[in-house]
């Protein structure tokens, strides 16, 4: 292993720093999840260790939360849209380095606004949006501006691979690759040295292992920081490039940090974290003052806190104590301010907290702006203002920025609704949760068409999310809202497994995948077919990744229950997936199999959990879509099981994208595969004549 550091900057003058942690997000990701698009610090991703502290009972009673509100009969008249209209709605974000340019007068964004995810610079002053980047295939995500320029840096991967590489843009728009390589997967890691220069993660050396190279800022000129021994991530690095961090998972329930000081006579990781048992831990970030490392664990509760490590002394202490999961923690430049966020109940809420006061600033009350989900907080250099995003589950995510101050004042900076939709016919979601097969009570995002109703009961599916681990939350979903739009009631399960709920609650399904985690799956069509404005006889099921891996699963093992399924880029041969794992998921394949079987020593539990083997028994309508560039979940899967399933005699859809991989980045794509989702149901579980064209292959 090599180290080498530069001379140390002035350490004196804080910093604002994003984080290596978000850097390599899509390794925090649930695995086999299809991270929402685009990924990155905009949603932190869940840790690994959330679930209940008592499965018998999975929440206090004081954590119930009443779902009054999607009972309530909202029968009304309702216009409705076509899938286009839908996701004509723009998908915004911020980038997440330096948002503000230098001097505080534009924002470096992101946005699908011309079919495909390229970089923006908004005009703090009026408004204007100009495009950075042009790209018409590629999906480009902005990640900082120069802390002196109008240069920035961006990320793209080709056709969705995954393999993505660093960009520097300059004002004249001419770009550099500063990771050129075929098989090299790099991020950005974040500034340091008083913005001398950043730091970049990259693969290039060894498929399975990030190393750290420091870049300077002016003439690109890299040196090597950091070089991985394996079976480590990056994880944090300080912001005067002293300090690394580093992450190893020891299974999907067990993890460790170590710290390496750059500036000792030998360099070496060294274990910060000793325990016993199975114990999650996570870096979050440097304090500003560069005494503290602050990082998120279980061990002593059965939600993830945030506590302090002294650099010096190693003593640790708590921070951050809350009733569910604190899922980041972060700073502004000047290290006044203190930015933290806590996934209640599938709702982020974040704090943002003057540490000079000790007050909690406002970010939505008192400033005109309506109750919703926040993200991507980032500070303007002179920290007098903050932009982010707001969304809730019946309005898009927009970007607003927010005076601080006595007279805080908002603006809204986008639009992302089209002027098509009539904002009253999106409907709002509540978490609503049902007893399970064994008295597990389950959580779950429950979506009511106004149409609904006692005389006029509408199909209902089950959405399950993306994983193992992942959750469905109470953002903003404009497939779901396309399909309640057209009179299908959704309920997106946060089943057994999920993250969110706990460490017990995160760890029922393990080595149980396909059995216990179907379970509550099958349970959840009872607790639909209840309510007296569903139609018990019609009840799909849909889900994305693992999500589509459960509605083959579903099919295949329990053939009667529901009516139709709809599988997006699913698994459905494990031996085949695990064996097939991308060489830089690195440890993260190993703790995959802790969770869900070793194929070399588990072959036999596998093959049973897998659909490809008892296709057979498939005797519903099934719609498959799949991505031809998927790393994760092979096309192949999906040929299989198509073929497999039309030899029974059974009708079988088959969407193919061409240019797309584990999931969606192209506005044109995810509006043909709305429409075919629709086109699917409407033939199948609403009896309705229109052809449902099978075997489409869609290409751009």
């Amino acid at each position: 292993m090599r180290i080498r550091r530069p001379a140390p900057s002035d350490p004196t003058r804080p910093r604002a720093a994003w984080r290596l942690g978000a850097a390599v997000a899509a390794l925090g990701c649930a695995v086999l999840a299809a991270c929402d698009r685009p990924a990155g610090p905009d949603k932190p991703a869940e840790p690994q260790s959330a679930a209940t502290a008592d499965p018998a009972t999975a929440m206090t009673d004081a954590r119930q939360t009443d779902a009054t509100k999607a009972e309530a009969t909202t029968d009304r008249p309702s216009q409705t849209y076509s899938a286009e209209a839908f996701l004509d709605t723009v998908s915004v974000g911020l980038a997440p380095g330096h948002a503000f340019s230098p001097d505080g007068s534009t924002l470096l964004a992101y946005s699908d606004q011309s079919g495909v995810f390229n970089a923006y610079a908004i005009d703090l002053a009026t408004g204007d949006k100009t495009a950075l980047t042009n790209s018409d295939g590629d999906a480009i995500f902005p990640v900082s501006y120069f802390p002196d320029s109008q240069r920035f840096l961006y990320s793209a991967d080709q056709g969705g691979n995954e393999l993505t590489h660093v960009y520097v843009q300059g004002p004249d728009g001419t770009a550099q690759d500063l990771t050129p390589g075929d098989a090299v997967k790099a991020s950005v890691a974040g500034w340091i040295e008083d913005d001398a220069a950043f730091v970049v993660a990259t693969n290039e050396r060894d498929p399975q292992a990030f190393d750290l190279y420091r870049y300077d800022a002016e003439s690109y000129e890299r040196s090597l920081l950091f070089e991985n021994p394996g079976g480590l991530y990056p994880a944090e690095i300080s912001d005067d490039g002293r300090w690394v961090v580093l992450s190893r998972a020891n299974t999907n329930a067990d993890s460790d940090l170590l710290l390496v000081d750059l500036d000792a006579e030998t360099p070496e990781p060294r274990l910060i974290t000793e325990h016993e048992g199975a114990i999650q831990f996570n870096a979050f970030a440097f304090t500003p003052e560069g005494d503290k490392l602050v990082y998120g664990t279980n061990e002593t509760s059965e939600f993830t806190q945030a506590w302090t490590y002294d650099l010096e002394t190693g003593e640790t202490a708590p921070l951050i104590e809350a009733d569910w999961n604190v899922v980041y923690v972060s700073y502004s430049p000047s290290g006044r301010y203190r930015v933290h966020g806590v996934n209640a109940d599938a709702r982020t809420q974040v704090t943002l907290t003057d540490r000079l006061t000790g007050d909690t600033v406002p970010l939505t009350d008192g400033v005109g702006l309506a109750d919703g989900i926040i993200s991507s907080v980032r500070f303007a250099p002179d920290e007098t203002r903050v932009a982010f995003r707001l969304e809730s589950a019946s309005q898009p995510a927009n970007l607003y920025t927010l005076t601080l101050g006595d007279d805080a004042t908002a603006r809204r900076l986008t639009d992302s609704l089209t002027d098509a939709i009539d904002a009253a016919d999106l409907v709002e979601a509540t978490v609503a949760r049902f007893d399970s097969y064994d008295g597990l009570s389950i959580p779950g995002i429950l979506y009511r068409p106004h149409q609904a109703s006692a005389k006029t009961p509408v199909p209902a599916l089950v959405w399950v999310h993306g994983g193992p681990g992942g959750q469905s939350r109470l953002g903003y979903n404009g497939t779901i809202q396309h399909l309640v739009n057209h009179g299908y009631a959704v309920y997106a399960i946060n089943n057994r497994g999920s993250s969110g709920y706990g460490k017990t609650f995160n760890h029922l399904d393990d080595q149980k995948h396909g059995e216990a985690d179907l379970g509550d799956v099958v349970a959840s069509k009872d607790f639909l077919a209840a309510k007296d404005w569903i139609d018990g006889d019609a009840i799909g099921i849909i889900g994305g990744s693992y999500g589509g891996y459960m509605v083959a699963a579903a099919l295949a093992f329990e053939p009667q229950v529901f009516d139709l399924g709809i599988d997006i880029f699913g698994v459905t041969n494990w031996l085949r997936t695990l064996q097939s794992i991308p060489a830089w998921w690195g440890p993260q394949r190993d703790a995959l199999y802790d969770e869900l079987g070793d194929p070399a020593t588990d072959e036999d539990r596998l093959r049973r959990i897998s659909p490809l083997f008892h296709a057979d028994r498939i005797e519903r309508p099934l719609l498959v879509v799949q991505g031809a560039n998927d790393p994760r979940v092979l096309q192949v899967e999906s040929d299989e099981l198509v073929a497999a399933v039309r030899a029974n005699g059974v009708p079988v859809d088959y969407v193919v994208f061409d240019d797309e991989g584990h999931g969606f980045r192209k506005k044109a794509n995810r509006v043909a595969a709305s429409e075919a989702y629709l086109r699917f149901l409407d033939s199948h579980l609403k009896g309705r004549d229109a052809p449902s064209e099978p075997d489409a292959t869609a290409t751009n």
